[in-house]
């Protein structure tokens, strides 16, 4: 083992550069994981010093003991609790202060007239607490609201909006309130929480415009007397509490607060980025094995000889598997440093790019290390594995032989197992896409698919080359054919160099094709169900804004160019015990402005104590037309509801739809997110719009839109996501350029002789920079065609399996254009990666090329 190891170092001094390629790879994916790594644990110890500086004054919190949660939310509504139980909580022994938290929707308009946040992030309001250390936000410049119309926001958002103290501007409430901004905040020391903004008024303001009537509050803030500890002020205030309202520590509520924020964003976050960490060490994968695999074929004599000479197969496997040990380690190591760098640069880049997180040092913790540094060597260990077997079963007499013949490209074997294996993928993907929906049995079919590409990439590449190839016969003469016959001479080689851009190029397609079917459905939806002309909307995607006044809907009503405005509120409940979130609306003009499918009994006669649903819901709750279902709300109250109509399709309705007088005695915040406006027979769309946005202005401003513009903007936070994975799998791309600039460079190394002999017969320095680049062209095409069809394809599975698991149609859409840009990128990025090996085989010193042995 101690001559194996030397014979590896030897070898690793003497051919440094034939490992540049793998040492970026395994360099490149390690600092990527590690960085995700390390900055996942500092934003989350970030936050959870910040909500722990900004809420060490609270010692415990009074609030609703249960919470309504509709599906796909993460966080339910609570019932509110009553203002009058401070005064009660306040005569409990142990208990030194206490005061009502109101908490609301509340979005500020920015100096520009522009709405601030609201795109992700929410926009909150609430009440100023006086007693500074039960407020967790600080006044930073300025003085509390002390009168009406007075508020203090936090200096974040002040920032953004280009706010001031002293200035007048709007607080959508929703309902438009004017404001004047008295003093700046910070939150735990900062700015504000990340992008979410918060405006804080008087109580009294805070009553009247947070809440559906005053006297309620999210929760109580309590704080303990010296000597009272935060278990004991707990087990204190039990008894006195009324039924359905709770206490719980001060320490338990920023614990949730924080988890909350942890499982809301950063865990989707990091996950989104390890996904494309494991993509990029997948590529990089393809790329070490194609690199050993050349090595290894180069030393077959050199083996042979080892072989001949006394050494036992396993001494042969070692010393190939100890260089790889050596690249691994080095690079790996390499890469923790590199990821500290990665997210010390991802904490520089976000503010700039208007996305504050919370200040603090990185954090790195022994797993953000061990892990990377184990996922790095295995990688690279377990990519050089099937090569330095095959170093290791060379027979001696291999040293007497000048070459190997790659006959992998008619493989018979390789052939009938990769069909096989296509079929398998092929049945499974449609059998559970198409006739057993099962996202289980798409999902083995899906990854069943790259594994059958791989295998018949040989066997392909012959074909594929001499296709893609052709042309370059007739349009660079020998050059052209040279470079072809090149691509064609290792059928093996080529496949494997190409697999690693094809796996880039199946995921950037993947997401392509599934973004553009996306955009078709919404753009479907918004056609088929939006029979109106003009929409009024809160932001398209995200969690911010504060919706829309349900009086603007009236008030667009009463335009003599409009013949049926209608507002789409929200609220949830509790249906038959179940959490649903609930459409509250007009449901006669709901019928006029929307396409609701078939209906069965009458949207009009829903009243008070009505409730309409979708046919796919009244299944699942075995609801008729005259059957009854319980309602429960979030004020705790339970009423039996009537249903009066069962509807085709919910889409932008949703699936359940009261009445506002329904809803009136149990609503919180009333607010619309989307108001439908059909104009009058001979209004002109640009006149309608025009006198809908010049009441809207009055209401905050909010956007309005033709139905077509709708449909666009409502898929505008798509193209972001995109925009995202493009960036990100540039990583992967590269790492896959890379592999090909090596394969190029160590097959120049390996035709040494070869080309010099066709320099002194005259081709020219030129001709042979053109013959390298254009091979690698030709891998990187015969990667980027497949790459193309393999992410086509599995962006149909992944868009039908949505289709199946959803209540909503999935439309399907190939996007030419970008599909186009697409294959044009990978087309370009082999001609990059030829550069180098182009530029160092047209050094090559003629006389001593001819002489290389």
């Amino acid at each position: 083992m101690n001559a194996s190891l030397r014979i590896s170092l030897t070898s690793l001094r003497t051919h440094r550069r034939r490992f540049a390629g793998t040492f970026a790879a395994v360099f490149l994916g390690v600092a990527f994981l590690a960085g995700t790594l390390v900055m996942g644990d500092t934003l989350r110890a970030s936050f959870g010093s910040m909500f722990g500086e900004a809420t060490s004054g609270t010692d415990a919190v009074v609030r609703g003991a249960d919470a309504i949660t509709a599906p796909g939310e993460a966080q339910g509504v609570r019932r509110p609790v009553d203002t009058s139980l401070v005064r009660t909580v306040e005569r409990v022994p142990g208990v030194a202060a206490a005061a009502p938290d109101i908490q609301g929707a509340g979005q500020l308009v920015g100096a520009d007239g522009e709405p601030v946040g609201g795109q992700g992030p929410p926009t909150l309001a609430g009440n100023w607490i006086t007693d500074a250390r039960l407020n967790p936000y600080r006044i930073a410049e300025g003085r509390a609201p002390a009168r009406p119309g007075e508020v203090v926001v936090n200096r974040g958002a002040a920032k953004q909006g280009g706010l001031k103290i002293g200035d007048t501007t709007t607080l959508r409430t929703p309902d438009p309130v004017r404001v004047t901004v008295v003093g700046l905040a910070t939150f735990g020391g900062q700015d504000g929480m990340a992008q979410v903004t918060f405006t804080g008024m008087t109580q009294a303001d805070a009553e009247k415009y947070l809440t559906a009537r005053p006297g309620q509050a999210a929760g109580i803030q309590v704080r303990a007397a010296p000597g009272v500890s935060r278990r004991e002020l707990v087990r204190r205030l039990t008894p006195v509490l009324p039924k359905g309202v709770e206490v719980i520590t001060g320490q338990q509520s920023t614990r949730e607060n924080t988890d909350m924020i942890s499982s809301q964003f950063l865990t989707v976050f990091t996950t989104f980025l390890l996904v494309f960490s494991g993509v990029a060490l997948l590529v990089a994968a393809f790329s070490i094995h194609n690199t050993f695999a050349i090595v290894v074929a180069q030393r077959t004599r050199e083996n042979a000889l080892l072989r001949a000479l006394g050494a036992a197969r396993g001494q042969v496997t070692a010393a190939a598997l100890a260089e790889a040990g050596v690249v691994a380690l080095t690079a790996s190591l390499a890469g923790l440093a590199g990821g500290i760098g990665v997210a010390a640069g991802l904490r520089a880049l976000f503010p700039a790019i208007g996305f504050p997180f919370p200040d603090g040092a990185l954090v790195i913790k022994a797993l953000s290390m061990v892990l990377p540094l184990a996922v790095g060597i295995l990688v690279c260990l377990g990519s050089a594995l099937l090569p330095a077997l095959r170093a290791g079963r060379t027979a001696p007499l291999a040293a007497l032989r000048e070459t190997a013949v790659d006959s992998s490209g008619a493989s018979r074997v390789r052939a009938l197992a990769g069909t096989a294996l296509g079929l398998l993928a092929l049945t499974a993907t449609l059998t559970g896409v198409l006739v057993f929906p099962s996202v289980w049995l798409a999902g083995a079919g899906a990854l069943l698919a790259p594994a059958a590409f791989v295998v018949l990439g040989p066997v392909a590449a012959t074909t594929a080359v001499r296709l893609l190839g052709g042309p370059l016969d007739r349009l660079r003469g020998v050059t052209g054919g040279l470079a072809r016959r090149n691509a064609l001479r290792s059928p093996g080689r080529t496949a494997a160099t190409a697999s690693a851009l094809m796996i880039g190029v199946a995921v950037v397609s993947l997401f392509t094709v599934f973004a553009a079917s996306l955009k078709a459905t919404m753009d479907q939806t918004v056609s088929r169900s939006f029979a109106g002309d003009i929409a009024v909307s809160t932001p398209s995607y995200g969690a911010g804004g504060s919706g829309l006044s349900p009086r603007l809907t009236s008030a667009l009503q009463r335009l003599p160019e409009v013949d049926t405005a209608v507002g789409l509120g929200r609220g949830v409940a509790e249906v038959n015990g179940s959490g649903r979130a609930l459409t509250v609306t007009d449901p006669g003009a709901l019928a006029r402005a929307f396409d609701l499918g078939t209906v069965t009994g009458s949207l009009r006669d829903l009243g008070a104590d009505g409730i309409a649903l979708t046919r796919t819901e009244a299944g699942r709750q075995h609801l008729r037309p005259g059957d009854r279902a319980r309602l429960t709300f979030t004020d705790g109250q339970t009423d039996t509801f009537t249903v009066r109509a069962v509807y085709g399709r919910s889409e932008l309705a949703g699936d359940y739809v009261i009445t506002r007088s329904a809803w009136a005695p149990h609503r919180t915040q009333d607010s619309d997110r989307l108001i439908a406006v059909t104009l009058r027979h001979g209004v002109s769309a640009d006149a309608g719009r025009a006198a809908v946005r010049a009441v809207a202005a009055r209401y905050g401003n909010p956007e309005v839109q033709t139905r077509d513009a709708y449909a666009q903007s409502s898929a505008g936070g798509i193209d972001m996501m995109l925009t995202l994975v493009y960036a990100l799998l540039a990583l992967a791309v590269l790492i896959a350029l890379l592999g090909i600039a090596n394969t190029l460079t160590l097959a120049v190394h390996e035709r040494t002789r070869e080309l010099g002999l066709l320099r002194a017969v005259g081709q020219t320095r030129a001709q042979l920079r053109a013959m390298v680049r254009w091979e690698s062209v030709l891998v990187a095409a015969f990667g980027t065609v497949g790459g193309l069809g393999l992410g086509a394809f599995l962006g149909w599975v992944l868009v039908k399996a949505s289709d199946g698991a959803s209540d909503s149609a999935f439309a399907f859409a190939l996007p030419p254009d970008r599909l186009a840009g697409v294959a044009l990128a990978g087309v370009l990025a082999g001609a990059l990666a030829g550069l180098r090996p182009a530029r160092r085989a047209a050094r090559l010193d003629v006389l001593r090329a001819i002489a290389t042995e």
